[in-house]
């Protein structure tokens, strides 16, 4: 049990560490500042990308979850360090956005899509039922807290080598990392039981079920957490894509890259200390506290136009944004087990790649028909207090066990 408890916190580690690289999705707004300022592109068309590259990234999480349960993380995650490190330094090639929509868009989100999923599933399927809230959110950090370190790096590049250059130094770095990663990564053995302190009891939301995909499709459930995921996950994927312009606009400060790092930061915060606290007192608990805390910020950050206030007002974005991260894995699993819990959420994660189609372009749509963001946010906030509904409304399911 001591030898298995300990490898699997080596491959938490390695996941935690291919999520770091992965997260560089999340420094776009820094890009997309560039994009615009340098090259001339209009707010919609430089979100484009980014919004292509979450969609297919969430998209392809359905296809290699699967991939995942049935070969093993190690492959998948190795193959989505090169879709993604290629289609990052083919970016760097071409000043055309239709053809970043396809390196950045398409290649780069294939190959998010490929890496993440094989992170969390791989590492919770080596730890006890009680602990997948913090585990998942341990691993998960990995992309919110990226930009901390990506975001300042990319504002320096930018300077020093252009766009171009730093397309393709990104691209290398993600590579060359990724696939050393992925290495370490493997599924415990079938046989494998995992160790369970004597303190942790057995919490009244674990189960024992491993349902199918297809049975699962069948729930309403399902439809539930992808609603869910979908209304929640817009306002924060709105920010992210626009934070650093919102910087400029709200409170006239050209360093908004600083308020990437902050959202980050409290992005990374919020899966860890979030899916702990969602093991603690549930899942459904712990999503009506955070999607309420949300939507209040929401409604309030047109109002957001000194420094301190758009620190404030980020910082509660990140730390409820990325709860989702750590809750949703987690009460996916706690629903329909954690057998097939690679395409089983991947298929629930489907939800915020609609929202990363949403997010975006909600708020680019707002800047130029507008010239300011407030619409959206108002938008973001009214879909946050339906989801909280949902959340209210939503039980699990009673399915029998299956194959």
């Amino acid at each position: 049990m001591k030898s298995g408890k300990s490898k699997g916190w080596i491959i938490t580690g390695a996941a935690l560490g291919i999520n770091l690289i992965l997260g560089l999705l999340y420094a776009w707004s820094v890009f997309k500042k560039a994009l615009v300022s340098e090259w001339g592109w209009n707010d919609v068309t430089a979100s484009l990308p980014f919004t292509v590259s979450a969609a297919i990234f969430a998209f392809t999480m359905i296809f290699a979850g699967r991939a995942q349960d049935k070969y093993g993380p190690r492959i998948i995650a190795i193959l989505g360090g090169i879709m993604f490190g290629i289609g990052l330094m083919a970016s760097g090639f071409s000043k055309n956005p239709a053809v970043m929509v396809i390196t950045f868009g398409v290649l780069g989100g294939i190959g998010i899509g490929l890496g993440y999923s094989a992170t969390t599933p791989c590492a919770i399927k080596w730890f006890h039922s009680t602990r997948k809230g913090v585990i998942s959110g341990l691993v998960v950090s990995g992309v919110g807290l990226a930009p901390v370190y990506i975001a300042p790096l990319t504002a320096l590049f930018l300077k020093s080598y252009g766009i171009q250059q730093t397309f393709i130094i990104f691209g290398a770095f993600a590579l060359f990392s990724i696939v050393l990663f992925s290495l370490i990564l493997k599924n415990p053995s079938p046989d494998y039981v995992p160790f369970q302190p004597a303190a942790i009891k057995k919490s009244a939301g674990t189960s024992s079920v491993n349902i199918s995909w297809a049975e699962m499709l069948k729930t309403k459930q399902f439809y539930f957490l992808w609603l869910i995921y979908l209304l929640s996950a817009t306002a924060g994927l709105m920010l992210i894509a626009h934070l650093a312009s919102i910087a400029g606009t709200q409170a006239a400060w050209k360093a908004g890259f600083i308020l990437v790092v902050v959202l980050s930061a409290f992005n990374a915060t919020g899966r860890i200390v979030i899916g702990f606290l969602s093991d603690k007192i549930g899942r459904k608990s712990s999503l009506v506290v955070v999607f309420l805390l949300q939507a209040a910020n929401m409604f309030l950050f047109a109002k957001y136009q000194s420094i301190p206030l758009l620190i404030t007002g980020a910082a509660i974005a990140g730390l409820a944004y990325g709860s989702l991260f750590s809750i949703m894995p987690s009460i996916t699993a706690d629903f329909f087990g954690v057998k097939n819990l690679g395409v089983n959420y991947g298929l629930v994660f489907s939800g915020w790649g609609i929202a990363a189609i949403i997010g975006p372009i909600l708020g680019g749509i707002a800047m130029v028909n507008y010239g300011t963001y407030s619409m959206s946010y108002i938008v973001a906030g009214v879909l946050l207090l339906i989801g909280t509904l949902f959340v209210t409304l939503i039980k699990p399911p009673a399915i029998s066990n299956s194959k």
